[in-house]
């Protein structure tokens, strides 16, 4: 089943991932952990004082949970394969803190009545770092793990590169390849991908029209267009991305039997789309 746990319940998803850090570190629940489940959940449902409710459907804040679940099995199918550098439980936190915030950038402030989060879509991983910056601090976030936070944040954005990306150390550039790994795969892996492309293909247009980005230059000019170039954008960008820039992580969510549930899921989506 993709994923393990119901994605369309926050509370689910926040049990999910403190059970796997107790089995993973061998400790409780962690107090902290649980504050920025909670304050995500609210601020994505706009009941913080300065920010709307996420207002898109594909980027919504079930993409968030379901990258949430693949990060921790990421996470999880490393620690069982014992790989150097082992993460510690203030790592696991940090990069479920970093995923949770990874498009927080989507969010409207409240005095902002122009369109929706769409428009920001070019731009989102920058905001998700402000506000992961502004935010953190008050949860006695010190500075360098803000860095890690950042940084891994940095990694989801389709332009980046991590070779050029400033971490703190090598413990903060793995956790940046699992976080845009988990992004990349939770996306593309999820049961109705192909139902919510279309969605995607309206926040592309509204960031497109935000930014007066000429016709000629945009990714896809109709939503059956997005739907027909996503085989190749598997094969040619993202699956090499995650090979290569990434380290290849995803590695660590096949079972003992080497299958990979999220690629094959991957895979169905994408027959789905060959079928027509």
């Amino acid at each position: 089943m993709i994923p393990p746990v119901d994605t369309k319940d926050p509370k689910a998803v926040a049990r999910f991932v403190q059970r796997k850090r107790a089995e993973l570190f061998g400790r409780g629940k962690s107090p902290w952990l649980a504050r920025v489940l909670r304050d995500v959940s609210a601020l994505f449902a706009g009941k913080t004082p300065n920010y709307a409710a996420i207002d898109l459907h594909y980027h919504d804040f079930e993409h968030t949970l379901q990258a949430t679940v693949c990060l921790v099995l990421i996470l999880e199918g490393r620690a069982q394969r014992r790989q150097r550098p082992q993460l510690q439980a203030r790592d696991f936190d940090l990069a479920v803190a970093a995923v949770l915030l990874h498009d927080s950038g989507y969010l409207r402030l409240r005095s902002d009545r122009r369109g929706t989060g769409a428009k920001y879509t070019f731009i989102h991983e920058l905001r998700s770092s402000a506000y992961a910056a502004s935010y953190l601090p008050g949860l006695g976030v010190t500075a360098r793990e803000v860095d890690t936070v950042v940084a891994a944040i940095s990694c989801t954005g389709p332009r980046s590169h991590p070779q050029r990306i400033e971490f703190p150390d090598e413990l903060a550039r793995l956790i940046g390849c699992v976080v845009a790994t988990a992004d990349y795969l939770a996306q593309m892996a999820a049961p109705d991908y192909l139902e919510k492309l279309p969605h995607l293909h309206r926040e592309f247009q509204e960031s497109y029209d935000y930014f007066g980005t000429p016709r000629a230059q945009r990714y896809s000019k109709t939503a059956a267009d997005l739907i027909r170039r996503t085989p190749q954008f598997w094969r040619g960008f993202v699956l090499p991305k995650l090979r290569h820039d990434f380290g290849g992580v995803l590695d660590y969510l096949a079972g003992p039997d080497g299958k990979n549930p999220y690629l094959e899921a991957v895979a169905a989506n994408l027959a789905r789309i060959k079928r027509g």
